[in-house]
């Protein structure tokens, strides 16, 4: 930047704490200076949908799928989801782009034998709301979330494009059917720097 524009260093380090100042930048050491993006607003509540969230924000959404495999259930899993344990279980992980730019990385866990097509669907379709209606989930509801702050480590790390150790908002989550039947176990990593996550009123609504 120096060279670039013939100044000193010094001039540039100050005009780099300067715009760090005025949180037009956030620098992380040993990876850079980043522009920095105003925070996306991301509800959480009994209907949670990563494109219907942000329809309307004038936001381009998209989802990578990174791996998509069917597996034995771990006991904790089988537990959570009401299924005997080693019971076959799909694997599906996603990073969720907001403009182009990672937001989000997932990895959900769903009953094979209550939805032994799913993965077709999900490799058809971006929405894991209409692969689950391709499968007879015409509806589901968040029956439950955990939110806890993590720091970015490994994959999440690269995934997200995120130094390590960096700040990220972690939720683990339970979506069951209309019926109270789990459908989908799920941990989902969001990009510290870029979301707020907004709990809305229906999560603490009493169940019927």
């Amino acid at each position: 930047m120096a060279r670039r524009f013939h100044v000193n260093r010094h001039t540039v380090r100050r005009a780099l704490a300067m715009l760090q100042d005025e949180g037009r930048i956030h620098v992380r050491q040993g990876a850079g200076a980043f522009i920095s993006q105003s925070q996306i607003d991301y509800p959480l509540g009994t209907k949670t949908r990563f494109s219907q969230n942000l329809d309307g924000s004038g936001l381009k959404t998209a989802r990578k799928v990174l791996r998509l495999e069917t597996l034995p259930a771990t006991s904790e899993t089988a537990g959570i989801l009401n299924i005997p344990t080693k019971a076959p279980v799909h694997i599906f992980e996603a990073v969720s782009l907001v403009d182009g730019t990672p937001f989000s990385y997932s990895r959900s866990m769903f009953p094979a034998g209550r939805l032994p097509d799913l993965p077709d669907a999900l490799r058809a379709n971006e929405s894991i709301t209409v692969a689950l209606a391709e499968n007879g989930m015409a509806d589901y509801v968040r029956t439950w979330t955990h939110l806890t702050a993590k720091r970015a480590t490994g994959m999440i790390a690269r995934v997200l494009q995120l130094s390590e150790g960096a700040p990220v908002l972690r939720t683990v989550s339970l979506n069951s059917d209309i019926n109270g039947l789990p459908v989908e176990h799920g941990h989902t990593w969001f990009h510290g720097d870029r979301a707020q996550l907004v709990v809305k009123g229906d999560a603490f609504a009493p169940k019927a």
